[in-house]
């Protein structure tokens, strides 16, 4: 069932599900991307209680077949372009000394990674359409349930920076460009956050993530 709320554990309880999003979602319609069952994947795949970093991005990829409800991920066997995807396999390489060549992100969200995007809906072909909509109330929900015990958080491209006030304590918070093709080589490239984030996660008492091939 489309946006079965049932399965989003211990998120369920924010506030949005209840007081934003019922107004939301007729206008978010059918054909749209990621697919409606998997609008919430992201906080479904990685509770509360279990998430050590936060990547937030932009909106969905707007290509049918590449958006799996994970920020920056792309199913195994896709086949096109990877484009963001792409430059944060090269930065993993140059930042610590490994390969990437999965796609799926699954791996990085069942170790406590939050692949959450500033909107979590875009209509094919039509990039940052539903950035306004209303997805932010539930983005600065979702943070400020963070905000209780320090966490890394990284925050890639104007979008997600723009949620840097939301994000109160002791927390590691990277920022950097986005790697989108667009801005990759602003500063993206070079700003090592994967072990900037496992060297923090180990001072924290924390098991590093292990960002390559599974």
């Amino acid at each position: 069932m489309p946006d079965d709320l049932d399965r989003l554990g211990a998120w369920r309880h924010l506030p949005f599900f209840d007081e934003t999003y019922p107004d939301m979602r007729p206008r978010l319609g059918s054909d749209r991307l990621p697919p409606p069952d998997l609008t919430f994947r992201a906080l479904e795949m990685t509770q509360p209680a279990d998430t050590k970093v936060v990547i937030l991005g932009q909106d969905p990829y707007h290509t049918p077949g590449k958006a799996d409800g994970l920020a920056f991920s792309i199913p195994d066997g896709f086949g096109g372009r990877l484009d963001s995807l792409g430059n944060i396999f090269r930065e993993i390489t140059d930042d610590i000394g490994q390969s990437r060549q999965k796609t799926s992100l699954n791996d990085w969200a069942r170790q406590g990674v939050l692949l959450l995007n500033t909107a979590l809906s875009v209509p094919p072909g039509k990039p940052k359409a539903h950035a306004r909509i209303g997805w932010s109330v539930l983005v600065e929900q979702v943070l400020a349930r963070l905000c209780d015990t320090p966490r890394a958080f990284i925050l890639w491209g104007g979008s997600a920076q723009a949620y840097r006030p939301h994000i109160k304590g002791a927390h590691l918070v990277i920022t950097s460009p986005h790697p989108s093709p667009l801005s990759v080589h602003r500063g993206f490239f070079g700003s090592r956050p994967f072990s900037k984030v496992n060297s923090w996660l180990i001072d924290h008492g924390h098991r590093p993530i292990n960002w390559a091939d599974p």
